[in-house]
């Protein structure tokens, strides 16, 4: 985390709460208040889309004041739905998109092991 930024976030249970922000946060929720326990950090969203479903999601994100959660960042990942009967050069275009999407995550991968080798 960079000492020097920080961010304030509303909660509905412990007022205004300011706490350390790391380089990777790309925002938090939508600025109405939360429970302390449900702060959380989120990185930029890498997405899958085909033929216009969303087919994945993933972005870093981290609970620093989570009870029921690691505290530690890691990668959120939501895999969507796609109930489609495809042609051969769509489903050639749907392997393309997964492959290249597979790149996305491993690259997440390796910087998620950077990030948390810098936090210890």
């Amino acid at each position: 985390m960079n000492a020097g930024r920080t961010v304030t976030v509303p909660t509905i249970d412990q007022g205004d709460v300011t706490m350390p922000e790391p380089a990777w946060c790309a925002g938090h929720h939508d600025g109405r208040p939360e429970y302390r326990s449900d702060i959380g950090h989120r990185g930029p969203e890498h997405r899958a889309d085909f033929c216009g479903y969303e087919l994945s999601r993933a972005e870093f994100v981290q609970y620093p004041f989570g009870e029921h959660s690691d505290r530690s960042i890691g990668v959120h990942v939501e895999m969507g739905h796609l109930a489609h009967v495809l042609t051969p050069d769509e489903l050639d275009e749907l392997a393309a998109v997964l492959v290249d999407y597979a790149g996305k995550l491993r690259h997440l991968a390796r910087q998620l092991s950077v990030l948390k080798a810098g936090d210890e």
